[in-house]
């Protein structure tokens, strides 16, 4: 690069999902990156399934991705409502010409991108729990647990809904919020139930919500929101086993006229993926400050419920990206912002308040079916064609937004709590 103020160098601090795509996509715009993981290993087998919307593959096209992840999915051509009698509330499915959503299993991702970052010279190292950085006026520093350090123009935070990097961008940053859910799921090789023709099936039980899938060769996923009142870490859920769980999760919907007791009942206690407390992240004011910055779920993280989470961390890491190979860092961050904000922020507060209704009470729950079956009614497929039809240009160039005010040198450690 010419010009003497454009990046040359980053840090990326998380090395899931947003991580590895971040790296690669600057790797494309000519800045050498590289990934730092806290945990001492990789995520093999690891998490459950996720859904992937095609404007999420369409940015993975924009860096030569989309080709080795399409294969991994299974489509999900829409959304049946229903309520606990199986009753027909609703559809919801692409606008029309929209491709199916994908369902991935997120270790399969995980392993897709992992792999690909390699083979791209990407240089991924694990055990590297970042404690605090050292800002300059020419470079950022790293400072990870173990006594090392590590410099580079930017350091970008795609280290998840608890990121370490968040508070360092800003110690009063909010953090993510119980929902009043606790999530479970399971992927079962053969069962005996119909299948549902590509679409997802999610029923309002009585006690919970229930979402399920069975595919053409009889597979079949399913999950669980179910209410908790008090609040539990994903250490607390989790240390309950999966054989207690099981019956607690049957007993949610014996009342209900829908498949969950028989796809629960088909399930093994080592097939049950405990996912824990499903959460909310408020908007984050702060996005980035001096030569910091946030993408993913660090900075912008819908529940489950969107349907988005992965495809919205993929597009901006791809458009901050492009920022920094055509802007300098501060003019970047802020053209950034301006583009990813606006998107983000909409598709979350649409999240949030299905999962009010996922946690809603019995009363709530009847008022809830009513809504949705008018809801339904009302609003068209291709109302929604603004969530899914979002292309990255990654020819063009990116123009100035207005630069943040500029920052002096400044060292800042990390929460004690931090991961």
């Amino acid at each position: 690069m010419s010009d003497s103020r454009q990046t040359r160098s980053a840090l990326v601090i998380g090395g899931g999902i947003a991580g590895p795509v971040t790296a690669m996509a600057l790797r494309q715009a000519g800045i050498e990156a590289t990934v730092y993981e806290a945990y001492p290993h990789t995520a093999e087998g690891a998490g459950a399934g996720l859904s992937l919307a095609p404007n999420g593959l369409d940015a993975l096209d924009a860096i030569g991705l989309g080709h080795l992840v399409r294969p991994l999915g299974k489509p999900m051509a829409g959304i049946v409502l229903q309520d606990w009698a199986g009753r027909r509330l609703g559809e919801f499915g692409n606008p029309p010409g929209v491709p199916p959503m994908q369902f991935l299993r997120r270790a399969e991702l995980y392993r897709a991108l992992y792999q690909e970052a390699e083979r791209r010279g990407v240089r991924i190292e694990h055990g590297k729990r970042l404690v605090g950085v050292e800002e300059g006026a020419d470079q950022v520093t790293a400072l990870f647990a173990d006594g090392t350090r590590t410099t580079a123009d930017v350091l970008i935070g795609a280290d998840g809904l608890r990121s370490t990097v968040r508070p360092l961008v800003d110690p009063a940053a909010p953090g993510p919020q119980y929902a009043g859910l606790i999530s479970f799921g399971a992927e079962l090789e053969r069962v005996a139930v119909p299948g549902t023709e590509d679409r997802m099936n999610m029923s309002f039980g009585k006690r919970a919500f229930f979402g399920y899938q069975v595919f053409e060769d009889a597979s079949a996923v399913w999950f669980v929101n179910l209410p908790h009142r008090e609040p539990m870490t994903a250490a607390e859920v989790q240390r309950t086993p999966a054989r207690q769980w099981l019956p607690r999760l049957r007993e949610a919907f014996a009342e209900d006229g829908t498949p969950a007791t028989r796809l629960i009942e088909a399930t093994d206690p080592d097939q049950l993926i405990i996912v824990g407390p499903m959460e909310n992240m408020p908007a984050v004011p702060t996005w980035s400050r001096g030569r910091l910055v946030l993408v993913g779920d660090a900075v912008h993280a819908p529940s489950s419920s969107s349907g988005q989470g992965a495809s919205l961390a993929i597009e901006s890491a791809i458009q901050l990206a492009r920022c920094l190979r055509d802007l300098p860092h501060p003019q970047a961050f802020a053209a950034y912002e301006a583009e990813r904000r606006p998107r983000v922020e909409k598709i979350i507060r649409a999240t949030t308040r299905k999962n009010g209704a996922k946690a809603a009470g019995p009363v709530g729950r009847v008022l809830n079916a009513w809504a949705l079956r008018v809801f339904s009614k009302l609003v068209k497929p291709a109302k929604m064609a603004w969530m899914f039809d979002y292309r990255i240009d990654w020819e063009a160039r990116v123009t100035a937004a207005p630069s943040p005010s500029a920052t002096g040198p400044v060292t800042r450690s990390a929460p004690s709590a931090a991961r």
